[in-house]
């Protein structure tokens, strides 16, 4: 395959991608690219794209096409995150992911970390306040050692509570207390994901 016509195809499978993304809640780059090459018939690793590209693009389509939906939608996902972790204050909750980065589309996921001694300590927290979850697990890459290159990589594979709301679903990753160190890492480029606590959300919210 040329390589004009490989670009191509991954510009366009990259732009599909972001497009579900956007518009249909999905926040897992790899899903998201294989569904879209699937739609356009890229089933080979080379014509998808990387999942950087795909963050350009879903930049773009909000840009774009939710100029004016996007940033309003983005606020009310920051206050409903915000309402989350002051219910959750005991449990150090920090914002990541779209949500906080302003890449969130419509029905975007929204993450929350929580720092806490045990998952039953969670649990049991969210069955006294009556609010219904499902759980699973969630597999994140993390800083080791504070290096960046592949041998430096590790993974950790923490509970993942589920609650649904009315603007779209918030997972909540428990990591253990001293875990707060560790900074994961993002799924575009690899660096350090950014988490922000009650405060500079707080913050955050105010200045948007």
């Amino acid at each position: 395959m040329a390589k004009e016509n490989l670009q191509h195809i991954r510009q366009l499978v990259a732009q599909q991608a972001a497009r579900m993304m956007a518009e249909d809640g999905i926040s897992d780059y790899a899903y998201a690219k294989k569904k879209a090459g699937r739609q356009l018939g890229a089933l080979e690793n080379s014509s998808l794209p990387s999942n950087a590209e795909v963050e350009e693009e879903l930049k773009l389509y909000n840009a774009l096409f939710l100029g004016e939906e996007q940033p309003e939608n983005l606020r009310d996902l920051r206050k409903n995150a915000l309402f989350t972790m002051q219910i959750l204050e005991k449990f150090n909750p920090h914002l990541t992911g779209a949500v906080l980065d302003g890449t969130a589309g419509l029905l975007a996921e929204t993450h929350i970390h929580l720092f806490a001694d045990s998952i039953k300590e969670v649990e049991m927290f969210l069955l006294n306040q009556q609010i219904p979850f499902d759980v699973n697990e969630k597999s994140y890459r993390v800083m080791n050692d504070g290096k960046r290159d592949k041998k430096g990589d590790q993974r950790k594979t923490v509970p993942v509570f589920t609650l649904e709301m009315d603007t779209g679903l918030i997972k909540l990753s428990v990591f253990e207390v001293d875990d707060i160190r560790v900074p994961t890492k993002r799924a575009t480029d690899g660096t350090n994901a950014g988490r922000v606590g009650i405060e500079a959300l707080k913050a955050l919210i105010a200045s948007s």
